[in-house]
């Protein structure tokens, strides 16, 4: 619970922009492209063994479900706090080697701290997805989709502190390292306060996710708008993009602030009003309000949990759908997280900037967690399943690996815009599509254990394309250079994504019943 001076109807509010401000921070393996060159370079290893590396990273998601069990038994701030060190102690080290402050980092050290790094990661969306599912239960689907949305601008936030940061010194790529290190320690320190235990938001939460919903579609138009044409390449200071940014990221408050404003003028709180006769007051209000919200709610909200029985993880693991879902979310956004970790090298390939790149992967990776957010909240309100959705999702990213066989750089930058458009909202589905098909008691768990397959479909992918990029490089002695580089990675990889798509459509045709058996009056 909140203390006795903040209002519990706002609570849940504050939460909110909480989770909103963690995930903007938390894609800090977004960037691993940026850094990855300079990291290849200094403990001299091939093209194979850096992907390993980012395997590694991944690796540590292997390990996520140790957050979910973790927070059935601890508070959810320190379970914040605790993912916060490992990535400290993860990036850091890496950053010390890349700094030149520690002498050597031999592969097999640098391999684990990869693996801490990745693992911080878990923890952190851990926290952001129960403390959803606690504050919003009705809508929680919804709000995890446009607070994961903001994840995609980690990137794009990264970048531009760097480019403050080493103005004099552009070269020096270890700055993502520290960044990735001491922002997330940073914002879940301020944060944790929000994520105490309060009572969950009222019914009516319809206004304020709108609201949240325009302000990230302006978020994100900022940021679309400033990679494609950034207006401020001319300023000798790249500080003003920087505060830009960050001011759009802190909108978000906006929601709780015109809270207050419309309670105090409606006469509902008081700033006289203090301890138990404030929240007995508040109590009483939202009671109304649930009774006004009437069956129609209730019916949302037996949506919104799971299509039937909560599932353990042994019931999990001999389910039929969940191996088909692991299956399409390894060819789907799996694939597109292994294709954005490629990009640096990919950009090398082409000879165009890599911040281009990854500047387009994120900013659209951004708008398709948000259209994520409408497809979860037209899931719950018209019955439809969310696993069509990843269906829809998956035909067009299969189509752009092939589209990617074009040696032009504009099909290059439309491809990357549509993967990172559709992988982005398909790992913003998946926590609300793991949580209707397999229930929200054990969710901390069990969507961990479906992530299990990002660091399997790294190494599958990754080994992959390292494997050609070294061969058509010559063996691995040097940059490859040239549209073949990846050619036939993008063959492979479009087969894979279209056999996911294949599978996605199983498993719709699997899980329509369960749908068909939540539908009102069924």
């Amino acid at each position: 619970m909140g203390s006795s001076s903040t209002p519990i109807f706002l609570f849940p509010w504050l939460s909110l922009v909480a989770i909103i401000w963690l995930q903007s921070i938390n894609g800090t393996n977004s960037v691993f492209s940026n850094y990855s060159s300079q990291l290849k370079s200094q403990l001299k290893i091939s093209q194979v063994k850096l992907n390993y590396l980012n395997v590694a990273s991944d690796a540590g998601k292997l390990f996520g479900w140790c957050s979910g069990v973790t927070a059935r038994h601890l508070p959810l701030w320190l379970v914040l706090i605790i993912g916060a060190i490992i990535g400290l102690i993860g990036y850091g080290v890496q950053f010390l080697f890349l700094a030149n402050k520690i002498a050597s980092l031999p592969y097999w050290q640098a391999f684990l701290f990869s693996v801490l790094a990745g693992n911080s990661v878990c923890w952190i969306n851990t926290v952001c997805y129960i403390a959803a599912m606690r504050r919003f239960p009705v809508d929680h689907g919804t709000v995890v989709c446009l607070a994961t949305s903001y994840c995609a601008l980690s990137a794009k936030i990264y970048i531009a502190m760097s480019q403050v940061i080493m103005a004099g010194n552009p070269s020096d790529d270890s700055i993502y390292l520290l960044l990735n290190s001491i922002v997330p320690i940073v914002t879940g320190a301020i944060t944790s306060p929000f994520l105490k235990e309060s009572k969950p938001a009222s019914p009516k939460t319809r206004t304020g996710l709108v609201t949240i919903f325009v302000i990230a579609g302006v978020t994100g138009t900022y940021a679309v708008v400033e990679t494609v044409a950034p207006v401020f390449d001319n300023m000798p200071s790249r500080l003003p993009p920087l505060i830009l940014l960050v001011m759009v990221v802190l909108l978000v408050i906006f929601v709780p602030l015109v809270n207050v404003i419309k309670w105090i003028k409606e006469g509902n709180w008081s700033f006289k009003m203090v301890g138990e006769e404030m929240e007995k007051s508040v109590i009483k209000v939202e009671e109304k309000e649930v009774e006004e919200g009437g069956e129609g709610c209730r019916e949302e909200e037996r949506w919104e949990t799971s299509v039937g029985r909560e599932y353990g993880v042994r019931e999990l693991v001999a389910c039929m759908e969940f191996w088909l879902y692991f299956m399409v979310y390894g060819c789907g956004g799996t694939l597109g997280l292994v294709y954005a970790s490629n990009l640096g090298q990919i950009s090398q390939s082409r000879g165009i900037s890599d911040t281009v790149l990854v500047s387009i992967s994120s900013s659209f990776s951004f708008f398709g967690k948000l259209f994520s957010a409408l497809l979860s909240a037209f899931s719950s309100r018209y019955m439809v399943s969310r696993p069509a959705s990843m269906l829809l999702l998956m035909i067009p990213m299969a189509a752009t690996f092939f589209l990617l066989l074009n040696p032009t750089n504009a099909c290059l930058f439309i491809g990357t815009a549509i993967i990172g458009m559709c992988s982005g909202a398909m790992t913003s589905l998946a926590v609300s599509v793991t949580s209707e098909l397999f229930g929200t008691e054990h969710f901390g768990v069990n969507h961990n254990i479906l992530i299990a397959n990002i660091p399997l479909g790294s190494f599958l992918f990754g080994y992959i394309a390292g494997f050609i990029y070294d061969k058509e490089g010559g063996g691995g002695h040097g940059p490859c250079i040239g549209t073949q580089c990846y050619h036939k990675t993008f063959i492979i990889w479009g087969i894979f994504c279209s056999l996911g798509t294949i599978l996605s459509f199983v498993l719709y045709i699997r899980t329509r019943k369960w749908s068909k058996r939540r539908e009102p009056g069924s």
